[in-house]
């Protein structure tokens, strides 16, 4: 047997190892500008809900009407927004879909419910902007770790929403210090900003990402 022989029986085959990077195809930068489109919508979208209270009034013997034992509460639905937008992209793509309409707010249109640029980081509201990042990190590795059941879905849902208005409300408080602001507006803003609302939060955010879910196997069916 030649050296020539020995040597090609004894080389080994080099194997390049794979660049590893975030790689986004037509279909799916297309859904990433989709769901920030939803966002934007989201932002301006009031949905009327109304229910039944006891008026404080009740006990006054006052005449009462159908329209006293009613209240209407308008609700944005941002936050189930996001969440079907993390349970629809997975966490890497909807992570990425919220950063372009953070960026599109603070740079380049007026995307944000007050408006946009870069001053409005003073906003009291902007802290519920920021914590969709960390939120959306947060569900988009418990669905994506223990699967859509009805169980994990509550599950997520609950602490994605409970950590946006906990950093919401943080960064709130921070901007009413620096502001100076008394604590009569702190307060107020609790009870609009995460009063009611959360529950409604909660309740919108869970059927977001249960059709966030079916809408995937559509996707995958057809994509």
């Amino acid at each position: 047997m030649t050296d020539t022989n020995v040597e090609k029986k004894l080389r080994v085959k080099t194997v390049k190892p794979k660049k590893k990077g975030i790689r986004v195809g037509i279909g799916s930068l297309v859904l990433i500008l989709f769901c920030s489109f939803l966002l934007i919508i989201s932002t301006f979208l009031q949905l009327e809900i109304t229910h039944l209270i006891i008026p404080s009034k009740i006990f006054s013997g006052e005449t009462l009407t159908v329209k006293d034992f009613l209240f209407t509460f308008r609700y944005i639905p941002q936050i189930p927004a996001v969440l079907f937008i993390v349970g629809l992209l997975g966490r890497r793509l909807g992570i990425t879909s919220i950063l372009l309409y953070i960026i599109l707010g603070l740079f380049f249109m007026p995307v944000f419910a007050l408006g946009g640029g870069w001053r409005y980081i003073f906003e009291y509201s902007f802290g519920y902007i920021l914590a969709y990042i960390p939120a959306a990190f947060l569900l988009g590795t418990i669905l994506k770790n223990n699967g859509y059941t009805y169980k994990n879905t509550a599950k997520a849902t609950i602490l994605g929403v409970l950590l946006i208005h906990l950093i919401g409300l943080s960064y709130m408080m921070c901007i009413a210090a620096l502001k100076h602001t008394g604590w009569d507006f702190v307060g107020n803003w609790f009870l609009s900003q995460s009063g009611l609302k959360i529950l409604y939060d909660f309740i919108f955010s869970y059927i977001a990402i249960l059709i966030a879910k079916y809408a995937r196997i559509v996707l995958w069916l057809y994509l």
